[in-house]
């Protein structure tokens, strides 16, 4: 279980348990196991290894039930990827939104080791009326009346993908995080892995995929983590799905104190959805004038691009400090708040105001 008082990890609720990380310690490409962010909507289950078992049913030719050696004895494959919290950066909302107040550290990249979703799927032979894959968790319970749509009862944690997601090389059954297995609260002994996709389709302690042949309306489909789309007209519900571009800046952190004429590192990471990220830009003055940052190694399609951006305040005063990411399906950050999505993809622009000053007024550990 992580600790509670671990250095990096902010407590958003104790029961169930929700950690968000410090974004500001942004180090690493990898974020480190007890170190990433952790999402339960229930009480993690307690599930034993010998005990348990992966159920492929539904629109199949076979259904099968799977141990977890098994699966581990299926030709494994390695992923690195982004998991963002659909509801990441919630605080930032004007007026105020539902829900957990996530600021911006719920969101990682680790490497994912597994078996693809694909591979367990043509063991047992998916029908040709299939349109989705159900994938469902053994976390279970009742959502909070509280709630503007509370459940009928109590419901398990299940989302959908399409078919065409599933059948990618993009989603992953993963039984390790950074070549450690996975910890309880990140889904032991097996969690979804959607390369590119919002947190809530990475369903944790998989024990059910379900092959269907319509489309899925489950609570957590149908009655959250969705946003509005006005395509056509009139606003229709469409379940989230990809994620957004975005680039976050960890440090320096908001309010800190910067010396006058001295090269400063901005840092930072940016991430997107299906395209990978191809340009990070930063403006430093209030007459938005972008200009490249520096992106660093390594780049693959799925994790995140951290970046840099060498700066030197030309005299003493505040500064607010912005970051977009630009992704190579021509995809730019916006730069205000976007309607129709909810309490979810907080993914515009947040200034990190700073405040330069000569370098004898710094406190000892600003001197760099």
């Amino acid at each position: 279980m992580p600790n509670l008082h671990q250095p990096g990890l902010v407590v958003r609720q104790k029961s169930p348990l929700n950690l968000e990380s410090q974004f500001a310690v942004l180090s690493d490409w990898l974020t480190p196991c007890d170190q990433f962010f952790v999402r339960s909507h229930f009480s993690a289950p307690e599930l034993n290894e010998a005990e348990w078992r992966l159920r492929i049913e539904g629109a199949v030719k076979t259904a099968l039930r799977l141990r977890l050696e098994e699966l581990k004895a299926m030709p494994p494959t390695t992923l690195a990827a982004v998991m963002e919290c659909a509801g990441n950066g919630r605080v930032f909302y004007e007026p105020a939104k539902e829900g957990l107040q996530w600021q911006n550290g719920a969101v990682g990249n680790a490497s994912w080791t597994g078996v693809r979703l694909r591979d367990v799927l043509a063991k047992a032979g998916v029908k040709d009326g299939a349109v989705e894959v159900v994938m469902i968790g053994a976390d279970r319970g009742v959502v909070d009346s509280g709630k503007k749509t509370a459940s009928p009862g109590p419901v398990a944690f299940a989302r959908s993908i399409p078919m065409r997601k599933a059948m990618s090389d993009d989603v992953l059954l993963a039984y390790a995080m950074n070549d450690e297995p996975l910890a309880v609260h990140h889904g032991y002994p097996l969690r979804a892995v959607v390369g590119g996709w919002y947190g809530m389709a990475w369903i944790k302690w998989v024990q059910e995929i379900r092959v269907v042949e319509r489309p899925f309306l489950g609570y957590w489909q149908a009655r959250d983590y969705f946003r509005w789309e006005r395509t056509f007209g009139e606003p229709a519900l469409v379940p989230l799905s990809e994620m957004e571009i975005k680039a976050q800046i960890a440090r320096p952190v908001h309010g800190a104190s910067v010396p006058v004429g001295r090269p400063y590192r901005i840092f930072g990471a940016a991430w997107s959805g299906e395209a990978p990220v191809k340009e990070v830009q930063l403006d430093t003055t209030d007459g938005m004038k972008w200009r490249p940052a520096t992106l660093l190694e390594p780049e693959t399609r799925f994790g995140w691009r951290l970046w840099e951006y060498e700066w030197i305040p030309p005299q003493p005063g505040r500064y607010y400090l912005r970051c977009r990411a630009i992704d190579t399906a021509g995809n730019v950050q916006p730069d205000m708040q976007q309607p129709d999505r909810e309490s979810y993809v907080a993914n515009w622009i947040v200034p990190t105001e700073v405040r330069a000053v000569v370098a004898e007024d710094l406190e000892p550990e600003f001197v760099i």
